[in-house]
């Protein structure tokens, strides 16, 4: 069955080239002019991948993005003409999968959206082993079948790429991951120097998994280095 896309974008040239393209590729599209239509859609329908502008009438991205991970971690691409730093860090540390700027090429968008889909359906083995159902450190949960986190009893609601790095930390408990490692395991791209994707994605889940952030018992700070689970 064809993986199905949600692509919001308000400019409808751009949307219409988009979907010809997605659907070129054998995927289903279905197409959202605003915020507030895509929001009507996802509470009806089912999707494996959400492209997401940024700049939308009705509801913005952003606000739209923070609805979505509030009840979903279907991985989000934004697609956006904001191309600075901060843009890019604020999509991130709302709960986005990835960010990429306008213009880009048919053929990144497809790179990505394969990625994104294959990152969200598998998952990293190590040592060629299988990973077991449930992976636990200190009051940390993660059921790798339903992808849900448990935290000190309580769910917490972790996006795609957040899942996944804390899966690496957990099935490699001993080890210290660099941020060039973390984000060729988890981006399955080159680094370029991707520094500010991984410090967003980190603070992120210390916010969300630490009793005090400041003070992260689950992910340590290797200094010069990178990181580790704590221990």
């Amino acid at each position: 069955m064809p993986n199905r896309i949600l692509l919001v974008e308000d400019d409808k040239e751009i949307n219409q080239l988009l979907e010809s393209h997605l659907l070129q590729e054998n995927y289903t599209v279905l197409t959202a002019f605003d915020g507030e239509e895509a929001a009507a859609l996802l509470n009806k329908e089912n999707f494996d991948l959400i492209l997401l502008d940024l700049m939308l009438p009705k509801l913005s991205g952003m606000d739209l993005l923070r609805k979505i991970r509030e009840t979903s971690v279907v991985p989000v691409l934004i697609i956006s003409a904001k191309v600075s730093d901060l843009d890019k860090a604020l999509g991130l540390g709302f709960g986005a999968d990835d960010y990429i700027s306008k213009p880009f090429s048919m053929i990144e968008l497809t790179a990505r959206v394969q990625a994104a889909i294959r990152r969200s359906t598998q998952y990293i083995q190590p040592e060629n082993q299988a990973i077991p159902h449930t992976l636990q450190f200190k009051d940390l949960i993660l059921d790798t079948h339903t992808y849900t986190a448990l935290v000190r009893g309580q769910v917490v609601q972790l996006t795609s790429k957040e899942f996944q790095i804390m899966k690496l930390f957990l099935t490699h408990q001993s080890r210290v991951f660099t941020k060039e490692q973390i984000y060729q395991f988890i981006w399955e791209d080159d680094y370029y120097g991707n520094e500010n994707v991984i410090n967003v994605h980190i603070r992120r889940l210390r916010e969300k998994i630490e009793e005090d952030p400041s003070n992260p018992q689950h992910i340590r700070t290797i200094w010069g280095i990178g990181y580790k689970l704590g221990g």
